[in-house]
């Protein structure tokens, strides 16, 4: 299905659906009066006792629509001939939850069905079970009266702005942890400590666990350096060779890319401006420092991991304006592989990101090799509108190394030569500039329960990837983006 058909994907598209605990990757405006949901609604007026439970959920509709370019495998992202890079397909996510809340303890069950018709990947990667367990946890404490807390079971992990951890709405499944986190809170400070196991999606099977895969860390915050929240964390990605073949029904992006082996730590600190501490000013400041080692199959030496990354965000909003427009500009920065023979590993591993949010909506790029000059304006013309304009312009960090998928696989073509012009490969005589992004993406409260967006993106190739397929039997061009999704609470 070509663009040229969009006011037939806007009017199929246009059916209720999702929720806050279904966020999408742009924020609406928030709704005009507060909607608990129906359900908790009619209990909370037939009963005030009923105020300790919470019963609900989201329902998720959206219509995508690709030309040229799938985001993910297989790896023909740009070119012109000889294949089929176009998909249209819809999808529907719905969760429902079951909550309750005493004094000193609570629970949580949250079920979910995700599903999609029409995805021409395979596999595809945003179909799981009818119904499955997204998630199921129990806390203990009260931090009113006790600063400890403990957190046991299914969960989402959600740290920073999720450029590292987070919990991947915008996907049609979404990304949970079986996991085991403490909390020490006081007026001084907020600090997690967890040990996790990533949920691996399997279609039509009960999903289960990576046993192989231990992701663990601890995160403190702080405000109590004026006007600013500040994070330092400190994570541990330790994946033992049977990780790769833990669930072999699992599909991207939780099990891409799978090295045979990798202990990767990460320290990182984040400062952010509290908001309207600094008047009309904003900003954010991240940086990620790693080492550890790497080993990309079970007969290749193992590297030493050291890697980094940074980024600057710095925006102001015009107040006083009817509009409250807001202009930021952002410069995010990741380490790549200077040499594949030198013996050491230094591509900047970008863990559990929600990367849907930051180098393009249209799910091209991670936070890997790249230098991503970003440009965002956004305004609200009206309380229940909130329009987005942003627009990227990519740079390979190093063009010994590859350009990285958002699920964070290198693009690497079947038979390709180094050089050749064939596809994706490590390429490092070629121009290092991968191209430009823009998106539009509007957003509406349709009711106190309803939402609804629009969003359209067109990417224009670089030199890089020109190059890559400079073949006259490949070719490259463009690609675009549009999407049509509503969501509602019950």
């Amino acid at each position: 299905m070509k663009l040229k058909l969009t006011p037939a994907i806007t009017t199929a598209a246009l059916v209720l659906a999702a929720a806050n605990t279904v966020y999408a990757q742009y924020t609406p405006p928030a709704p005009l009066q507060p909607f608990p949901g129906f359900i908790n609604d009619a209990l909370r007026k037939q009963d005030p006792y009923y105020s300790v439970w919470d019963v609900g959920g989201a329902v998720r509709l959206r219509y995508e629509v690709k030309e040229n370019g799938l985001g993910l495998p297989p790896v023909n992202d740009f070119r012109q001939n000889g294949v089929d890079n176009d998909n249209s397909y819809f999808s529907d996510k719905i969760l429902a939850r079951v909550a309750y809340t005493d004094k000193w303890w609570s629970a949580y069950v949250e079920g979910r069905s995700s599903s999609t018709t029409g995805d021409d990947r395979t596999p595809k990667f945003e179909t799981d079970d009818p119904i499955d367990l997204h998630q199921a946890y129990f806390t203990l404490g009260n931090h009113k009266e006790f600063p400890v807390s403990l957190k046991v079971g299914r969960q989402e992990l959600s740290y920073g702005d999720e450029r590292l951890v987070g919990a991947f709405p915008w996907h049609n499944i979404g990304r949970v942890f079986d996991a085991v986190k403490l909390r020490w809170q006081n007026e001084y400070f907020a600090a997690d400590v967890f040990a996790s196991r990533i949920v691996l999606p399997n279609d039509n099977n009960f999903n289960v666990n990576n046993e192989d895969a231990l992701f663990s860390g601890v995160n403190i915050s702080s405000k109590k350096i004026p006007k600013v929240l500040t994070e330092v964390y400190f994570f541990a990605r330790n994946d033992s060779p049977g990780s790769t073949t833990a669930d072999t029904g699992s599909f991207a992006p939780f099990q891409t890319p799978a090295p045979f082996e990798r202990n990767v730590y990460t320290l990182g600190a984040r400062f952010k401006s509290n908001p309207g501490d600094l008047g009309n000013f904003d900003f954010t400041v991240e940086g990620a420092y790693q080492f550890g080692d790497w080993r990309q199959t079970a007969v290749s030496a193992e590297l030493d991991h050291e890697a980094f990354a940074g980024v600057v965000n710095v925006g102001y909003t015009f107040g006083d304006a009817p509009t409250a427009p807001r202009f930021a500009l952002e410069y995010a920065y990741a380490s790549g592989d200077s040499s594949p023979t030198d013996g050491k590993h230094g591509t900047f591993e970008n863990l559990f990101p929600t990367n849907h949010k930051f180098y393009g909506y249209m799910d091209f790029l991670s936070w890997q090799n790249i230098h991503d000059v970003r440009a965002i304006f956004q305004m609200k013309p009206h309380p229940r509108l909130s329009l987005s304009l942003e627009g990227h312009m990519f740079w390979l960090a190093d063009t010994a190394d590859s350009l990285y998928n958002v699920g964070g696989a290198a693009r690497t073509t079947p038979g390709s030569t180094v050089g050749g012009g064939n596809g994706y490969n490590l390429n490092p005589s070629y121009d290092n500039y991968v191209g430009s992004e823009v998106d539009i993406v509007a957003g509406f409260i349709l009711t106190k329960f309803a939402t609804l967006e629009v969003g359209y993106g067109h990417f224009f190739r670089g030199d890089y990837i020109k190059q890559s397929w400079s073949d006259a039997a490949f070719g490259s061009q463009d690609a675009d983006w549009v999407y049509v999704q509503t969501t509602v609470r019950f």
